[in-house]
């Protein structure tokens, strides 16, 4: 027998050697959260995995076991046949389960029988994400973070795509999270990552950056939306050098204004999103900006959203939390446009 019981710390260190990831878990398992890269081979199905476990508790064990075995057996035969029929001898698939329990291993011992090197994750993707959390920290530990800071609106995600662009190493938290990382930041038709999921691609990220290069990242609150940002990479960020973008007024308005075009096109969705403002700024002046909005006066309303509510509490933070912000490096904009953040990117790459 060539079936490897790998622990999870191993599996981190090899990831690149398996050449397909199986997660023999549920659908709604896998995507909750699964391995980067790993594809769902179920032993039960959602409904198949409810049937036996409402099995186990109104009838035995026992009477569970085998129901389970026989669906698990047709369920392993069917992706031999969609999937493994053309692989070649050499094929080399890490598999896993919740804790490493009988879904994968039926899978791995079917597969270990015809020939396969199959390695298993000993615990499961339960004993791999603590593992994952662990490395996360090392890895956030490791790298050496530049924090691009500005007031909301100054450009900062368009600059990270701009040097993203140019080559350099860019941890793009907000697009990992799906979300703006404010109140009026959620994306229509985008839901959240769950935090699980979250954790998985931002460790994915982590782990491909080269320690001797920058690592550009935004600065970011504790959560994005309803994800939380891992407390050691937090605080790794909190600690390191800073640079702020400087962007007038006027253009931060209209790149607002273009990149939440979707407010525009739905005014009653903005009245909403403004309502979760009224503890902090008052109802008078919420229903002001509902009122500018329903005239189609986005313009002031983003300004005075600016002035009024971002731009204070984003300085008041970034004072308190970023220990080397007192001494950033500025770096003015001339304007919104992709060639000033194309220069941009040049001179800090």
């Amino acid at each position: 027998m060539s079936l490897q019981l790998l622990t999870p710390r191993e599996v981190i260190a090899r990831y690149g050697e398996f050449d397909t990831v199986i997660d023999a878990r549920s659908e709604s398992e896998h995507a909750l959260d699964h391995l980067p890269g790993a594809l769902n081979w179920p032993t039960l199905n959602d409904s198949e995995r409810q049937a036996i476990g409402t099995m186990y508790k109104q009838v035995n064990a026992f009477e569970a076991k085998k129901r389970g075995a026989a669906i698990a057996a047709r369920n392993i035969a069917a992706h031999i046949e969609a999937h493994v029929l053309e692989k070649t001898r050499d094929w080399a698939p890490l598999a896993y389960c919740w804790r490493g329990g009988k879904r994968s291993a039926s899978l791995s011992l079917v597969l270990d029988q015809i020939g396969f090197r199959v390695s298993l994750i000993e615990g499961g993707y339960k004993a791999f994400r603590a593992e994952m959390l662990l490395d996360m920290a090392r890895l956030a530990e490791q790298l050496q973070f530049k924090v691009i800071c500005g007031t909301t609106g100054s450009g900062k995600t368009r600059l990270l795509q701009a040097l993203a662009t140019e080559g350099a190493q860019v941890l793009d938290l907000e697009a990992l999270a799906q979300h703006r990382s404010s109140v009026l930041g959620a994306i229509p038709g985008q839901p959240q990552p769950s935090q699980k999921r979250f954790d998985t691609l931002v460790w994915d990220a982590l782990r491909g950056f080269e320690p001797s290069r920058p690592v550009f990242v935004e600065s970011e609150s504790k959560k994005v939306g309803n994800v939380a940002i891992h407390t050691n990479l937090l605080e790794a960020m909190r600690a390191s050098a800073c640079v702020v973008i400087d962007l007038s007024l006027p253009e931060r308005v209209a790149l607002l204004l273009e990149d939440y075009a979707f407010f525009l096109r739905n005014p009653e969705h903005f009245c909403n999103r403004l309502e979760a403002l009224t503890a902090q700024r008052g109802k008078a002046t919420v229903e002001a900006w509902k009122d500018a909005v329903s005239q189609g006066d986005f313009a002031s309303v983003v300004r005075s959203l600016l002035t009024d509510h971002y731009d204070p509490v984003y300085l008041q933070s970034m004072d308190r939390n970023f220990v080397q912000y007192a001494q950033s490096q500025t770096l003015k904009l001339t304007d919104r446009s992709a060639m000033a953040m194309r220069q941009a990117a040049a001179a800090l790459v």
